[in-house]
């Protein structure tokens, strides 16, 4: 139990770091004592689920990352890349087999800038039609 607090604790701070917070501004956000997330972050102390909740909210990820084996090291499953994953989460092998394809498939073309401008609303067009002509293969 000691090692899965500590994990947890680790993991906290990391997250905590990551968005630039000080250990009050994360106690403040999520309605803590200062105290009680330092004892988390040194795993002195656990959370109860709501808790954990409040600090995935405030800290912008799945309440499950504060349970992985890994320490982040910075690059965190969140935003688009955290999207992607959730959506991936969910489909069987197969389904998995064909999307690895299809990611291949546009990784190996060049690929336009989406620095702003016209190139981006083309690109993004282009995904999406990509997208759909990929649907309708399946």
């Amino acid at each position: 139990m000691q090692d899965l607090r500590k994990r947890f604790g680790q993991l906290v701070a990391a997250h905590r770091r990551r968005r630039r917070m000080t250990q009050e501004q994360l106690a403040e956000a999520a309605e803590l004592s200062v105290d009680m997330i330092s004892k988390m972050e040194v795993g002195a102390t656990g959370a109860r689920f709501p808790v954990i909740e409040r600090l995935a909210e405030v800290l912008d990820v799945d309440p499950a990352e504060f349970f992985t084996s890994d320490v982040p090291g910075g690059t965190l499953k969140s935003g688009a890349y955290g999207a992607i994953s959730a959506r991936l989460s969910q489909l069987d092998e197969p389904e998995l087999i064909w999307i690895g394809g299809v990611i291949a498939a546009a990784l190996d073309r060049p690929r336009p800038t989406l620095s702003g401008g016209s190139n981006t609303r083309i690109s993004q067009v282009e995904a999406r039609g990509t997208a759909r002509r990929a649907k309708r293969a399946r």
